[in-house]
């Protein structure tokens, strides 16, 4: 049998690294591991309101009614919540999935989007599922995350179709700032590329800088949020495009998957209500976790921080080996050179100040980036 060339082979898919063979080793051995990497709000102790999941229930539900972009009275509440008019949402199951939607939409097999580095490194398979090929632009620190606008104009050809942006990037937590957007905007239109700009962490403030461009709601072709940062329930599938004007093309799309299941639709006025609750718990954990960190990259909004360190893999997994502390290297989300470690500020506090404590005797700092975030 023969299967698709989009798909990574066996052995790229399987393949591991030293670090995840010690990870290995040490639960098959039920080793307790202090891990630093937490990113899942249902397994970090978020406590969720009791009785919410009672609207999944509804007995609407028991009704098929496809609609190809989503329920109206799920997508009006999107909309009266992000003010922007009804035509302009699309609900789809997953973040995810609106990628390879809107990836569908702008490009033909062949084309290109740029997608930013460093970054999560889901985009290549989403890319890859697509025929669509990934060109990477660069962002550099200076006090800050900022774009390095060489490197997208050196990406661009007459393949390029869009650019991406997470604002506030992941890992990195930073917004794009206005002089930044002002570019960007201009050498979009200069060359016909839509913006996707994902925000899933946009609600996740820690310390935004003054010019920083928390929404690009009404700015960008497309902007992509869901439930799953939003709430900190990834299980309920449901997350929404915004577009910048109404864009019919999509329905064509939409309507072939109808993806999008009843139940968490009817439910989502109960599941919103949960935005005010969880995102308290988590902002201030976050805040909590990144005062105990003496040298950390500047971060604006989200639940990582960037640790500079002088060789990020050997301090990984001698972390891992020798103290059974688990932290990611900076080569897991394509740091364009090596020094840096990625925590989730998600972790419950108790295992993060026990594993930071540690890691802070065993990761020599890189003196270049050195910050104190405060």
């Amino acid at each position: 049998m023969r299967f698709s060339r989009r798909l990574p082979s066996l052995q790229q898919a399987t393949e591991t690294n030293a670090l995840t063979q010690i990870l290995r080793q040490k639960r098959r051995e039920g080793t307790p591991v202090l891990d630093l990497t937490e990113s899942n709000p249902t397994r970090a102790g978020i406590r969720y309101p009791a009785g919410f999941e009672a609207a999944l229930a509804d007995e609407r539900a028991v009704r098929y009614e496809p609609e190809a972009f989503g329920l109206p009275a799920a997508r009006d509440l999107i909309a009266q919540t992000y003010q922007t008019p009804v035509d302009n949402v699309i609900l789809t199951a997953s973040t995810s999935e609106a990628y390879s939607w809107l990836f569908k939409l702008l490009c033909d097999p062949g084309d290109e989007v740029l997608v930013p580095r460093p970054s999560y490194p889901l985009f290549e398979y989403l890319a890859a599922l697509e025929s669509v090929a990934v060109r990477h632009y660069g962002l550099f620190y200076d006090q800050g995350w900022f774009i390095d606008f060489h490197t997208i104009e050196r990406a661009i050809s007459a393949r390029t179709r869009a650019i991406v942006l997470v604002n506030p990037n992941n890992p990195t937590g930073h917004f794009i700032r206005e002089h930044e957007l002002r570019q960007l905007t201009e050498l979009c239109a200069r060359h016909n590329i839509a913006i996707l700009s994902d925000e899933v962490f946009s609600d996740y403030l820690l310390d935004p800088a003054p010019d920083s461009v928390r929404t690009l709601r009404g700015l960008a072709d497309f902007v992509l949020n869901g439930l799953s940062k939003l709430v900190g329930l990834p299980q309920m599938k449901l997350a929404w495009i915004l577009t910048k004007e109404p864009v019919p093309e999509l329905e064509i799309i939409a309507d072939t998957y109808l993806s999008v299941g009843t139940p968490v639709q009817l439910a989502l006025p109960a599941l919103l209500a949960l935005r005010e609750p969880v995102q308290k718990q988590i902002v201030e954990r976050a805040r909590g976790n990144l005062r105990l960190l003496k040298r950390t990259l500047v971060v604006e909004a989200g639940w990582y921080a960037t640790i500079p360190v002088m060789d990020e893999e050997e301090t990984a997994e001698n972390l891992l080996r020798d103290h059974n502390v688990l932290v990611q290297p900076g080569f897991f989300y394509d740091f364009e050179r090596s020094g840096y470690l990625v925590v989730s500020l998600l972790t419950p506090p108790e295992i993060f100040r026990a594993g930071i404590l540690l890691l802070g005797g065993a990761a020599p700092e890189a003196e270049d980036d050195r910050r104190e975030n405060t």
